[in-house]
């Protein structure tokens, strides 16, 4: 896709995720997108199908630094693999936590009972995607020899549910606020330490 079609695509994204902040899942329709980001209809439907196929790209482009992220640090044969996750921790919680993340999961609950195809699109392109990565990058850890553990998988869950635990649903839930940087390098900061306690060598 050429940079004029990579702009319209990020004007028509941006759009949308204001409007899903402002006024919800529900109350946003593809016309409205298409107006607020200075483009036509027609469009919306030729690139994303319908609202929910443009909702599922939103889910993907907002979890796609992370893993990017954590793609380069695996490929970079001397990256330190614990270092990696002290630098991925704050940018997943923020991703997590923050407005965009917190508006896409009340859109899904919302299309639960309507098309229930924005939940699994939120599954895929984060957990699914992202667990994996932290899962490989904990075994590199291991095979350095600075953990000791037998399943990679298992010891990624631990990981996320030290530095997520129940934020994010205490975000969507409007229980607690956006979390302060320094609240977020913390709990960053505290999940890898975790981490490296229960599991050193």
């Amino acid at each position: 896709m050429g940079d004029y079609a990579d702009r319209r695509r990020t004007a028509i994204e941006d759009a949308a995720f204001a409007l899903l902040i402002e006024k919800g899942y529900k109350a946003t329709s593809m016309l409205e997108v298409a107006r607020r980001a200075g483009a036509s209809n027609e469009t919306l439907y030729k690139w994303y199908g319908n609202k929910q196929g443009l909702f599922a790209a939103l889910v993907k482009a907002n979890a796609r630094d992370v893993a990017e992220l954590l793609r380069t640090r695996l490929d970079g044969a001397d990256a330190d693999p614990l270092e990696t996750l002290a630098t991925v921790g704050p940018l997943l919680l923020d991703l997590v936590t923050g407005e965009r993340a917190i508006a896409l999961n009340r859109a899904a609950v919302g299309d639960v009972h309507d098309t229930a195809t924005l939940g699994p699109a939120l599954a895929e392109s984060g957990r699914e995607a992202v667990v994996p990565l932290i899962a490989e990058l904990l075994g590199r850890a291991r095979d350095m020899g600075l953990l000791a553990f037998d399943d990679a998988g298992e010891v990624a869950e631990t990981y996320v549910a030290l530095l997520i635990g129940d934020l994010q649903i205490r975000r969507a839930t409007g229980a607690i606020g956006p979390l302060p940087d320094d609240a977020i390098r913390t709990r960053a900061m505290r999940a890898v330490g975790g981490i490296t306690r229960l599991f050193r060598t």
